[in-house]
C-alpha cells in the first residue's frame, strides 16, 4: 500500500520536488485519478481528472514526457507504461528546470512505477479501485475481471488493444489475448442473454477457451471444448472469434463461430474479412459440424479489427465502421478501439442497448526485432518510436 509513497519520497529527496503525484488511468480511459490524495484513513475520495482536452491526454496518447514552467516551480508530467499498458501518470513539481540527466531519471522511475503497480495490484485492491469512477454491479464485477489483465500489449511484431463499452443491462462481451514464445492468440466472444445470466454464460465461455488455449490444443479443439462447455452447463449459445498468429512466419490462422466479419486494414484501405462462418458455441446439438480452421491473410503494415454485433447492431449501424477505422490509421491501438467503441456510445447517446467491444491489433510481421511503442498502421503519416525491448 505504501510501495507508491515510497517511490514518491524517494523522488522529493533526490531531485527537490514540492509535490509527488501518481495518477493512474480510469478503466474508461476516459479520467485520471490522483491516488496520492486518498486519504490515509483508508477513505474512497480521490481527485478525478477528465482526459478530454487535457495535457494528461496528450501525454497518455503519445507516450511522451510533458514538462514547463508554472509560476510555483517547474511541471513534469512522465508516463507510467507498460508494455503498451498505459497504467497512469507521474506528475512532479521542480524548483527549476530540469536536465536531461534529469528527465531520463525521472522516466526510469516512472517505469519502475509501473512495475510496482504490476506487482503489488496482485495484493491490494487500491489501483482496481482507482481505475473505476462507479462501482460496478456484480454481473459489471465478474465481467471486469474476465478481461486480460492488461488491455494494451506491445511486441516486437504486434500492437493490439482492446476496448469494451458495456450496454446498460449488461451482455457479457469479452476480448482476451495470450503470448508464448511463438505464438499470439486472441479471442473475442459474445454470449447471449443480459445482466447475471451473459456474466454466468461468459464465464464458462472465456474460462473454458483458456483451458483449452493452456493445453496447448489447435484453434478447432478450442473451439469445440468452449461449444461442449456451454452445452454441458445449460449457458446458451454464443459467437466468437478465435485468431491465432505465428510470430516466426506471420502465418494466421481464424475460426468464426457464428460471428461478425473482422475488418483489415492494408494501406489505408479499410474492407471486411468475408470468412466463413461456423454455428455459434453451444448450438452444436442442433448444427453437428466440426470447426473450421481458415487462413488469414495477414501481411505487414494490415490493422486488423475483430468486433462484437454491438458494433454493428441498434446504434452502431449509425457508425461507419471502415471509414472511421481508416480516419483513426495513425494512431495507436489504444485509441483507435476506444474512438471506434466509443462512437457507438455516442451514437447511442451514452445508453447502449448492447454491448460495444473491439480488438485492435497492428502486424508489424516476423521481420521486427524491436517493440514499437507508438504504432500506426500507415507508418507515412505517423513516427514509430521504438525500444529495445524483446517479445
Amino acid at each position: 500500500m505504501d510501495a507508491v509513497d515510497v517511490v514518491a519520497e524517494d523522488l522529493r529527496r533526490r531531485f527537490k520536488a514540492t509535490e509527488v503525484s501518481f495518477l493512474i488511468v480510469d478503466l474508461t480511459g476516459k479520467a485520471v485519478a490522483r491516488l496520492s490524495t486518498v486519504p490515509a484513513d483508508g477513505g474512497r475520495e480521490a481527485e478525478r481528472i477528465p482526459l478530454f482536452g487535457s495535457v494528461y491526454e496528450e501525454v497518455v496518447r503519445t507516450q511522451r514526457l510533458h514538462h514547463e514552467a508554472t509560476g510555483r516551480g517547474h511541471r513534469v508530467i512522465m508516463p507510467v507504461t507498460n508494455r503498451g499498458d498505459a497504467i497512469g501518470l507521474l506528475e512532479l513539481l521542480l524548483p527549476a528546470h530540469p536536465r536531461d540527466d534529469v528527465l531520463d531519471a525521472l522516466g526510469e522511475a516512472a517505469h519502475l512505477l509501473a512495475y510496482i503497480v504490476i506487482a503489488n495490484g496482485r495484493f491490494t485492491d487500491l489501483y482496481t479501485w482507482g481505475k473505476r469512477s462507479v462501482p460496478p454491479s456484480l454481473a459489471a464485477e465478474i465481467q471486469y475481471q474476465l478481461l486480460p489483465p492488461s488491455l494494451s500489449c506491445e511486441a516486437a511484431q504486434f500492437t493490439l488493444c482492446g476496448s469494451l463499452e458495456p450496454s446498460e443491462g449488461l451482455s457479457g462481451d469479452t476480448f482476451d489475448y495470450a503470448l508464448d514464445r511463438d505464438t499470439l492468440h486472441v479471442s473475442v466472444t459474445d454470449p447471449m442473454g443480459h445482466d447475471m445470466n451473459a456474466a454466468l454464460a461468459a464465464t464458462v465461455l472465456v474460462s473454458a477457451l483458456r483451458g483449452a488455449r493452456r493445453a496447448g490444443v489447435g484453434l478447432a479443439e478450442q473451439a469445440r471444448r468452449a461449444d461442449q462447455a456451454l452445452i454441458d452447463h445449460g449457458q446458451g449459445h454464443a459467437t466468437g472469434q478465435l485468431l491465432r498468429v505465428h510470430l516466426r512466419t506471420g502465418q494466421a490462422q481464424l475460426v468464426n463461430a457464428g460471428h461478425p466479419w473482422p475488418l483489415r486494414m492494408r494501406e489505408g484501405t479499410a474492407e471486411v474479412i468475408r470468412c466463413e462462418v461456423d454455428h455459434p458455441f453451444g448450438l452444436s446439438e442442433f448444427t453437428p459440424r466440426p470447426y473450421r480452421v481458415q487462413e488469414l491473410d495477414l501481411r505487414p503494415g494490415d490493422r486488423l479489427l475483430m468486433i462484437t454485433d454491438g458494433m454493428l447492431e441498434r446504434h452502431g449501424e449509425k457508425v461507419d465502421l471502415p471509414a472511421l477505422l481508416e480516419d483513426t490509421r495513425h494512431l495507436h491501438p489504444r485509441e483507435t478501439a476506444m474512438a471506434l467503441t466509443s462512437a457507438v456510445r455516442d451514437a447511442a447517446d451514452g445508453l447502449l442497448e448492447d454491448d460495444a467491444t473491439a480488438m485492435c491489433l497492428d502486424w508489424h510481421g516476423p521481420q521486427e526485432t524491436q517493440r514499437h511503442v507508438s504504432s500506426g498502421a500507415d507508418t507515412r503519416q505517423a513516427s514509430s518510436v521504438r525500444t529495445q525491448q524483446q517479445p
